[in-house]
């Protein structure tokens, strides 16, 4: 193992590790580590783990030159049968247990949730390490060895407290390291998270670099957050990439850089994710994303059924892995649909619309998409039939689709239902242009360089304080969180409520003093995820504004040709007024086909029947 050459003080208190069943310190070596600076609380410590026999006259020699009380009290209760000392903790004083007895662990969690299995959030390809590292001063490696004796609560007290007081700043990055890790097994991960990002803010050099950079990417898996690592990872160069977080990082910069519109280097970087990792088919996904937007449709075609393929093969550990693989396979169905609608083989399209699941969360979003198709293919009444099933109770009040409206408003409009045309229309401006005022209003607020500085307060507005003076209900508020960003930073907020309830379970003593600071660290950090979120939620609302713009224009270009159709169709009539009598005489032919069994819609939803509504329109058209 390499060792670091350590400065005279440090290696004069290295020398104290000695075994719990030495000797005493003499009265000149505790005097010479209070002269040099070094904090009671870890004299106290070391003289701890030294031994229990002072004298008296050990104590009068401490007495005499001067040594702290904490130092005092210690010596006195380390003469024979003599009761544990007091230590301080805050503001109250407790008597300090035998780390062979310390109830401190009594029932302390000892490890976290993070799956570790291979690709999960921790895993073989995120394994735990240690750095190959230099002695450290006894303290530090004493807690060190509590925390790899399962005992993260003592450690990390410990750790907290010798890098509280400064004294080993050279030792700063261990110290931190170490404290990450047993956080990280107490399940308070924003809190190592913390620290892990302290210890890589010290650059690729740090030896403990490659091994905090991989429990990162494993909090940010956990969470479903990478707005952190987002920003770090650019900084580092690919060839610096820890070996255990490689697949993570590559990924991230791809994305980073498609966000940025530099697709063929966004796709070098997905190219170099392994094929076993977890990643492999978000990131064939978006190959099929940088396809489609080059133009090179067979290519895109090909990447999203390579990830229908691939997804039949990955080994699921999870209930969340699933979702995330549905989510893949049922977006690429969906990718393949809309490549087909841009070159109008619409019957084509209709058809991978068709295989989007039922259960699927983008079925609703499947169906309206293909009844676009359907429209296109002049087949109006199972457009209508689909939009109906998005109208139900089932989805309307989940599912945000506005421009259903305006589609079912458009095939009337085709079938010369004049009357049933205005109806959706005016009802749609009425319902839309409030809440697109909202929208437009709110945002303005947050438009100027000042305003931007306190969008943690536009996020607060709708997911904190749950404020009732809105036109945004559930189903909008809803859909922003179709941004992953978005619903990342919502379920790190979450955790770290969740954390403080967790802090505040643990022994007083701890979370007195360790406890209390990483509250603090919580509490001021969390404004900071807020005002993230609330500009990515800014952004998205934005953008929702400007696309309620353009249907409400859409609505009033659909309303102002009705007239004009109306106009030719009362002139029509009135040039033809047998036209009228002679087709209330034909006689509308219902015959279906053999293969179905058709049953009237009487206004009452069945689960079972969603998707298969169709409609018997036959227009009034001349």
């Amino acid at each position: 193992m390499m060792k670091r050459a350590l400065t005279p003080a440090l290696l004069g208190l290295a020398c104290l590790a000695t075994p719990k069943d030495a000797f005493a310190l003499s009265c000149d070596e505790i005097m010479n580590m209070v002269n040099v600076g070094v904090p009671s609380s870890i004299v106290v410590q070391t003289m701890e783990g030294s031994g229990d026999q002072f004298s008296d006259s050990d104590v009068a020699c401490l007495t005499s030159k001067g040594a702290p009380g904490d130092v005092l009290a210690a010596a006195n209760s380390m003469k024979a049968s003599a009761a544990p000392a007091p230590i301080e903790v805050g503001n109250t004083s407790i008597s300090k247990p035998d780390r062979k007895t310390d109830d401190f662990e009594s029932d302390e969690a000892l490890g976290g949730n993070l799956d570790r299995r291979s690709g999960a959030y921790g895993g073989d390809d995120l394994n735990d390490g240690d750095a190959e590292e230099a002695t450290s001063p006894a303290v530090i490696e004493d807690a060190i060895e509590l925390y790899r004796a399962k005992k993260p609560l003592s450690a990390s007290k410990i750790l907290w407290e010798v890098l509280a007081d400064g004294t080993f700043p050279d030792q700063e990055a261990k110290l931190q390291y170490y404290l990450a890790r047993c956080l990280y097994d107490l399940e308070m991960y924003h809190s190592a998270q913390h620290y892990f990002i302290q210890v890589l803010r010290k650059g690729p050099r740090n030896p403990y670099f490659k091994y905090a950079l991989p429990k990162l990417v494993a909090i940010a898996r956990y969470t479903g957050d990478d707005t952190d690592l987002a920003r770090i990872v650019p900084k580092i160069p690919p060839d610096q990439y820890p070996r255990k977080a490689k697949n993570h990082l590559y990924y991230l910069m791809g994305v980073r850089l498609f966000d940025h519109e530099q697709l063929s280097e966004a796709h070098k970087y997905f190219s170099q994710i392994s094929t076993k990792s977890d990643l492999y088919l978000k990131s064939k996904y978006f190959d099929g994303v940088i396809y489609n937007k080059q133009g090179r449709l067979k290519s895109a075609v090909k990447a999203f059924r390579d990830v229908i393929r691939d997804a039949e093969g990955v080994d699921i550990y999870s209930e969340r892995e699933l979702e995330e693989v549905d989510s893949l396979t049922h977006l690429s169905l969906m990718n393949v649909a809309r490549i087909y609608y841009s070159i109008q083989r619409f019957d084509e399209s209709a058809k991978y619309y068709d295989l989007v699941p039922h259960d699927s969360p983008y079925w609703p979003k499947s169906l309206w998409e293909a009844a676009y198709a359907n429209f296109l293919q002049n087949d109006l009444n199972m457009a209508l039939g689909q939009i109906l099933t998005i109208r139900s109770p089932f989805y309307a009040p989940d599912e945000f689709l506005p421009e259903a409206t305006v589609l079912r408003a458009l095939i009337f409009f085709n079938l010369c239902e004049y009357d049933e045309v205005g109806r959706e229309l005016l009802g749609f401006e009425d319902e839309m242009r409030p809440i697109h005022a909202e929208l437009k209003d709110f945002t303005e607020r947050f438009r100027s360089s000042e305003g931007k500085k306190l969008a943690d307060q536009a996020y607060e507005a709708y997911y904190v304080e749950n404020r009732r003076d809105t036109h945004l209900d559930k189903a909008i508020l809803r859909s922003f969180l179709d941004n992953t960003d978005l619903a990342g930073l919502q379920r790190h907020l979450e955790l770290m409520d969740s954390e403080e309830s967790l802090i505040d379970s643990q022994k007083a003593a701890w979370a007195s003093t360790v406890g209390e600071h990483m509250k603090g660290i919580i509490a001021s950090e969390r404004q900071e995820y807020r005002r993230r979120a609330g500009q990515v939620l800014l952004a998205e609302m934005a953008d929702l504004a400007s696309y309620l713009e353009d249907l409400l224009t859409q609505s009033e270009i659909i309303r102002f040709e009705v007239v004009s159709a109306q106009r030719a169709d009362y002139a029509y009539k009135m040039s033809n007024p047998d036209l009228a009598d002679a087709l209330d005489a034909n006689q509308i032919d219902f015959a279906t086909s053999v293969d179905f069994i058709y049953w009237p819609f009487n206004g009452e939803f069945w689960k079972d029947e969603l998707g298969y509504y169709h409609y018997t329109e036959q227009g009034s058209c001349k």
